[in-house]
């Protein structure tokens, strides 16, 4: 891990700014949810969760949290990230090296694919998706054959930082949980170069309140393009928090 990005402490010298967030709302979340992949589309949440035997995908209502639709991933699977491409929702899973594609609206399973390694997250432009697998290099799938067609390295001051997880397009930037971290990277695909950090320390619930604080980690990133709102969480906490960000410390 590239501690000295993610030391908050040490912004100054890195050159990379370092943003705050302020909670603009806060919206109940299951607790039973062991987030790995979230989307927000048409006014819904769309989520991923993962561990094996308890992996779904859930149609959310936002203002609430009730699940309105689910579909259960049966073990030895273990289910990841997720995205939407037209009428499609792509599901990864961890380590079956497989994933799998399903009617977005009924959630009839249509397909599956393969994938060496692991299967992190995935997020998506208008043209291709972006996949995580917890290495420095994200990588670029044709959206229609989900075949790897190219990647990007990721590095904050020319050094490969790993362990990006849960991802989402926000504005012609992914922005990625660093697992294990209370940071979100802003990432140039272009370049890999990693352009702005922000530092969520202090959001979410008391970890004494979490079953197994360790593991129970912020994950979790869903943009509403159409009314610029952000929304984060982590899993199997109690709330997901709409946020702004706050200028970059100097």
């Amino acid at each position: 891990m590239f501690a000295l990005l993610l030391a908050v402490s040490a912004h100054a010298q890195s050159g990379i700014p370092i943003y705050g967030y302020k909670i603009v709302h806060t919206y109940p979340h299951d607790t039973g949810a062991y987030t790995e992949g979230l989307f927000y589309l048409d006014g819904y949440l769309y989520e991923s969760t993962g561990t094996e035997g308890e992996s779904t995908i859930r149609k959310v209502e936002l203002a609430t949290g009730k699940v309105l639709q689910k579909a259960d991933l049966a073990p030895p699977d273990y289910g990841e990230g997720i995205v939407a491409w037209k009428n499609r929702l792509i599901q990864l899973t961890w380590q079956s090296h497989r994933g799998y594609v399903y009617d977005l609206h009924s959630f009839k399973r249509l397909s599956q694919f393969s994938y060496p390694g692991e299967g992190w997250a995935l997020t998506a432009d208008d043209k291709h998706l972006y996949m995580s697998d917890g290495t420095p290099t994200l990588r670029v799938l044709d959206p229609e054959t989900l075949k790897q067609t190219g990647k990007i390295d990721v590095t904050a001051l020319g050094r490969p930082l790993v362990n990006l997880n849960e991802l989402e397009w926000v504005k012609g930037q992914i922005y990625a949980n660093v697992w294990l971290t209370q940071n979100i990277v802003r990432i140039d695909p272009a370049s890999g170069n990693v352009v702005g950090v922000i530092n969520l320390t202090g959001l979410g619930p008391d970890p004494q309140t979490l079953s197994d604080p360790s593991n129970d980690v912020l994950n979790g990133i869903a943009y509403d393009a159409k009314h610029d709102r952000l929304f984060v969480t982590g899993k199997r906490w109690p709330m997901i928090y709409e946020i702004t960000l706050t200028p970059p410390q100097k």
